[in-house]
């Protein structure tokens, strides 16, 4: 494992995070005894920084963690957690999450605190609320260590946020087909301009940069390199390569992900890749853009749909259909999981949606998602 400075405080951090949002899934819970061993697996192989938050897996990601690190294991990690920034509504309620985390995780204090999913309106909310004080009185009194965000919101917003307060580290969606998209490739380097860590969220855009078998003309393009390696390699590497990057985290919830990610990032040097690889990647990138019908990284944000949608999906079967090009199995899987047959739940297909507009507020990503799923509903449904 390769580990990275935090800035302002020397902590040596694994280059791999392990991000608690795509735990697996057992009857509609989360499988807690692969969920626990996958965890500590990851640990016992170097990871040290561990990131959850409120509202994962409906609120229970915080404390399964909390059980996975126990028996020692408490003692070898960072936890990283959040502050649900959209749910707050006044400054004692800021410590009412806080303490309730703290209970939930099992521990006296969290090492790296975020205020999650800031955007600018949402963060002029919190200022106004006192979150300055929040946060300043939470390290004062041990409960944070580091004070962080997460940012889900315009490129011009970052910059201001970045200097609104002493931020230890701040988390951003970065890849390499999210290169100019929220805070960017100019927002993580401001950001390492003013020695702020830089963790990154979504380095794999929800899997879809990880598919063992590439789109064809995805495929293609990796052919062409001298070296020959997996796209879930090409994909961290790249981000990795940026010597502005603290960690990357990475929403393993296989044991074939623990082991490959960690093997990776055991030797992605930063400024590793060539001029050559670092232009086979642009043009993977367009390739996607081109493919890719809808930017949707499956973080759940969007859910519950109040008349059972299940938007990621159809999003997810959405663009395999684009980048694949079989209909017949798009269609095929669509019906089986949009139908609720395949893990046993309601219905949740594109065209049950009502636009009731309660998922436009929630997209970190800022897609119209009803008007998206009118286009599954008429390119997926017989």
């Amino acid at each position: 494992m390769l580990y990275r400075t935090m800035p302002k405080n020397g902590d040596q951090l694994s280059a791999l995070g392990f991000g608690c949002m795509r735990l697996p899934m057992l009857d509609g819970e989360i499988d807690e005894k692969r969920a626990i061993a996958q965890i500590r697996e990851a640990i016992d192989n170097g990871v040290n920084y561990v990131d959850t938050a409120w509202p994962y897996h409906d609120g229970e990601s915080e404390p399964l963690l909390g059980r996975a690190l126990k028996d020692g294991y408490r003692e070898k990690v960072k936890i990283a957690t959040k502050l649900p920034s959209w749910m707050v509504e006044s400054r004692e309620g800021m410590d009412e999450f806080l303490n309730a985390q703290l209970e939930k995780l099992g521990t006296d204090h969290i090492d790296y605190y975020l205020v999650h999913a800031l955007s600018g309106p949402s963060w002029k909310t919190l200022e106004n609320l006192g979150v300055k004080d929040f946060l300043d009185q939470a390290q004062k009194d041990g409960r944070i260590i580091n004070p962080g965000f997460s940012f889900h919101g315009l490129s011009e917003d970052f910059q201001p946020i970045i200097d609104a307060y002493s931020w230890v580290f701040c988390q951003i969606q970065y890849n390499y087909l999210d290169q100019e998209f929220q805070a960017g490739t100019k927002g993580l380097k401001y950001a390492a301009s003013k020695d702020i860590g830089v963790v990154i969220m979504e380095p794999l855009r929800g899997g879809n940069l990880a598919l063992p078998e590439a789109p064809p003309a995805i495929g293609e393009l990796w052919a062409q390199a001298d070296v020959k390696r997996p796209p879930v390699e090409w994909a961290l590497r790249w981000v990795w390569n940026h010597p502005e990057v603290t960690v990357v985290l990475s929403g393993m919830n296989r044991e074939e992900q623990v082991t490959q990610n960690k093997a990776i990032a055991g030797d992605a040097v930063a400024s590793s890749l060539s001029p050559a690889e670092l232009e086979l990647i642009d043009r993977v990138g367009v390739t996607y853009r081109e493919l890719m019908q809808v930017g949707c990284t499956g973080c759940g944000y969007c859910m519950p749909c109040p008349v059972g949608v299940q938007i990621p999906t159809c999003f997810d079967l959405f663009n395999k259909l684009h980048m694949f090009g079989n209909p017949a199995e798009a269609k095929r899987f669509y019906n089986s999981f949009a139908s609720g047959s395949i893990l046993q739940r309601e219905p949740g297909f594109a065209s049950q949606c009502v636009e009731c507009g309660m998922c436009l507020e929630k997209c970190p990503q800022q897609i119209n998602i009803p008007e998206v799923l009118k286009r599954v509903a008429v390119e997926l449904e017989d």
